[in-house]
């Protein structure tokens, strides 16, 4: 059963790209057809203007689960600290 997690935020593929170390593991795109809206057809590469989701554990994945369809799971750093100053990604604090 897939994981909700607690907080999530879309972001165009675009903006995620002007990371120095983004990658895609492509091969995880939702397939078409999935119950929450599949890219249509999933062998077509992601443009600029499609979101991806970026969540609390800073993974990013097509879609608003956190251990589903994973596209970058390369947490670093370096990424943590792109997603807080040029995407002003910013989870809340975790309830005590």
């Amino acid at each position: 059963m897939a994981t909700m997690g607690s907080y999530c935020k879309a972001y165009p593929v675009g903006r995620l790209r002007e990371f120095g170390g983004w990658s895609e593991k492509t091969q995880n795109l939702r397939a078409p057809g999935d119950a929450d809206g599949g890219r249509g057809d999933a062998s077509q590469p992601l443009g600029a203007d499609d979101h991806l989701y970026v969540h609390e554990n800073f993974t990013v994945t097509d879609g608003i689960f956190l251990d589903e369809n994973i596209i970058f799971d390369e947490v670093s750093p370096d990424w943590v600290r792109f997603c807080k100053d040029v995407l002003q990604f910013e989870p809340p604090p975790a309830e005590p």
